[in-house]
């Protein structure tokens, strides 16, 4: 029996990394088999090519390398690490829990497409990913959605101003604005669950989100 697969999306800063990882532990805590998945995976040499796209060595723009190209570097990285690492944990676990996954190429990938385009590309996505290099699907994405102008404050603590230390990605605000249309668009059209993690200006406590993702685990999937 395959594991209860969760994914957890959001834009660069939103917490991402800090919610799968609390998550996982909860569950463990629990009495679970779990595991944790983080995408890129930046120690394998499958993610070679997304480590050029990001840090630019294809180009200072993230549209400089086009949508499907781009998805296939990150789609590569997944197959390798679903067929080398996890395959097994998948038949075996009772959870997976991503940090990203080829939702991740629905946001920030089709933002480059243009609106007429972005079913085609949805469409083609999914039957590339899922159907075609057969990695598994996720029973359900939650997007973390934290709006772009307070999730770049929280990455320039991360990177403690040094804006030199953001990729492509991360230092381009127009490119960001628009992925996080694409996150929405997505959200009606695949059934995304949305968690809002600011008031306003400022974002909600990492304990009032982790409780949130665990209600929505507890009601989706239990």
């Amino acid at each position: 029996m395959a594991s209860k697969f969760i994914v957890i999306e959001g834009l660069d800063g939103s917490g991402k990394g800090t919610q799968s990882a609390l998550v996982t532990q909860t569950l463990i805590d629990r009495g679970y088999k779990v595991k944790k998945l983080t995408f890129p995976d930046y120690d394998s040499p499958t993610s070679s090519l997304v480590k050029m796209y990001l840090g630019g060595e294809l180009g200072d723009s993230p549209d400089d390398v086009n949508a499907y190209a781009a998805s296939a570097f990150y789609a590569v990285d997944r197959v390798a690490s679903f067929i080398k690492s996890w395959k097994k944990d998948y038949e075996e676990c009772d959870y997976i829990v991503a940090d990203r996954y080829v939702t991740s190429n629905i946001i920030y990938q089709m933002s480059k497409v243009s609106d007429d385009e972005r079913d085609s590309y949805i469409e083609w996505c999914e039957d590339f990913e899922y159907n075609r290099l057969n990695v598994p699907k996720p029973d359900v994405v939650i997007y973390l959605d934290m709006p772009p102008h307070v999730s770049q404050k929280l990455m320039s603590g991360r990177y403690n101003g040094d804006e030199s230390k953001k990729d492509i990605h991360e230092k381009n605000m127009n490119f960001l604005l628009s992925c996080r249309k694409s996150a929405l668009y997505a959200l009606e059209k695949l059934n995304w669950v949305h968690l809002s993690c600011a008031d306003g200006d400022n974002p909600k406590s990492i304990e009032t989100i982790t409780q949130q993702i665990l209600d929505i685990i507890d009601t989706k999937l239990n």
